[in-house]
């Protein structure tokens, strides 16, 4: 199978490692022209861009706080000025834990972070992103939720879990709402992936074993194992799909 993307444009938020880099980087790779946002981690947008530039692609970088209204809008303008065209590919990947906190410690400054910073943002990125893809008359939307979404995730990440499952609901609800404008909305549900800042922040070494000998394949994932299928999900093997969720966690979750 050949993904090619060239001339599309794709905004990945929260490319700046991790997950979304790897999308980043292998949405470039497909022919995509990326705009690599970041929050406040530049050395590492910086380090998704030079990979893309590197192998030839074109990567323009760009920072905002994916919670704040402005600066979503901001965002938007400035990545359909990169280019001097609308956006085709979005992947709402920003999202973050935070904090590990059990609900009867849980206080309303920490719930508004993760609620804003994983299901906020998405709807308000989206939101920016719509009027361009309408009047291109196409456009694909990848969401990123969470095994977490299905199982409730691990101690004290229950708000997390919510706004994974918010996410999951959301994309269904839009999927249905653009489908007449030709703009299709997907979701990447992953599992365990290591080489990520969120399990190498919020997960022990004891907890990253205990959860592979659970996983039916026997081994973590890793960024590219997401990549692949957001390459899919943006591309024309795709033009037939949408309210889908693919989850990629080696069969410890299985529909």
């Amino acid at each position: 199978m050949n993904v090619n993307l060239t001339g599309k444009v794709a905004l990945v938020t929260g490319s700046s490692g991790g997950i979304g880099r790897a999308i980043a980087i292998e949405l470039a790779e497909c022919g995509a022209k990326v705009i690599v946002h970041y929050l406040s981690n530049r050395d590492g947008a910086e380090e998704t861009a030079g990979v893309i530039r590197n192998a030839g692609g074109e990567a323009v970088i760009l920072q905002a706080d994916v919670t704040d209204l402005e600066q979503i809008q901001t965002l938007v303008e400035q990545s359909e000025a990169a280019f001097g065209t609308g956006i085709d590919i979005l992947v709402n990947n920003a999202g973050n834990l935070v904090e590990r906190r059990s609900i009867e410690e849980m206080t309303m400054d920490l719930y508004k972070k993760v609620i804003d910073v994983n299901l906020t943002s998405t709807v308000f990125v989206t939101k920016a992103v719509i009027p361009g893809m309408k009047a291109k008359g196409e456009g694909s939307i990848i969401n990123l939720s969470s095994l977490a979404a299905h199982n409730g995730g691990g101690p004290g990440s229950g708000i997390y879990a919510a706004s994974k499952g918010a996410i999951l609901t959301l994309s269904k609800s839009l999927a249905k709402e653009l489908a007449p404008h030709n703009i299709r909305v997907n979701t990447i549900s992953p599992g365990f992936i290591e080489e990520t800042k969120f399990h190498s922040t919020f997960t022990s070494e004891a907890g990253k074993k205990a959860t592979i000998a659970g996983i039916p394949l026997a081994r973590g994932g890793v960024p590219q194992d997401v990549a692949g299928v957001a390459a899919f999900f943006a591309s024309s093997y795709a033009s037939f799909i949408t309210g889908e969720s693919v989850e990629i966690n080696g069969g410890a979750f299985m529909r």
